[in-house]
């Protein structure tokens, strides 16, 4: 169990949980009552992506050579911490539903956190931990301030917005939390 302690102070884990409770009290507090915020998908997905940024700098250690030279198998911890942050962000936005407004459906919020887990792991292999957030924040900003194009191209680009059990939204954060997870459990983050 030690090292599953150091592993989590390492990966900036309470710094992280510290500021997913931040987000989720904020929102919590500005969406509950009648003159709140508009409860809806785009905030629930500004949400998710804020709390997966925010966890996301702990997608890699104080010194990566030393993750590369170790003598235990790196793999299975980083797909765990993957889903990890998915899973947690999901819960923690699901359990402030219940105690104030409903943002989104629980599929809507299990959808696009698994997704945006996925991209963060993306970002982390791509971009090195320190930079893991750009591509998340940089698709989701996309799809809630550009029009989305029309077509399948369009739907993919905005499956963060679309409603629970659309084909292209479901499939595209399928193929991001996949595609993010094996790579970054395989390469670890950049250098």
């Amino acid at each position: 169990m030690r090292w599953l302690m150091l592993y989590a102070r390492s990966r900036q884990a309470p710094a992280s949980a510290a500021a997913l409770t931040l987000i989720l009290l904020v929102v919590w507090a500005l969406t509950r009552g009648e003159e709140g915020l508009a409860a809806g998908p785009r905030i629930a997905a500004l949400v998710l992506a804020a709390g997966v940024a925010a966890a996301a700098a702990g997608l890699g250690g104080p010194d990566v050579a030393l993750e590369r030279t170790a003598a235990i198998r790196w793999a299975p911890r980083r797909a765990a911490h993957i889903l990890l942050i998915g899973t947690l962000i999901g819960a923690g936005l699901m359990a402030s539903q219940a105690a104030g407004s409903e943002l989104a459906p629980a599929a809507f919020i299990i959808r696009d956190s698994a997704g945006m887990a996925g991209l963060a792991g993306l970002g982390a292999a791509v971009c090195g931990a320190s930079h893991a957030w750009v591509p998340l924040l940089g698709w989701v900003a996309f799809a809630l301030f550009v029009p989305a194009p029309t077509g399948i191209t369009g739907r993919i680009a905005g499956w963060p917005l679309l409603p629970p059990g659309t084909a292209a939204g479901t499939w595209t954060a399928l193929i991001l939390l996949i595609a993010g997870t094996v790579l970054y459990a395989a390469a670890g983050p950049k250098r």
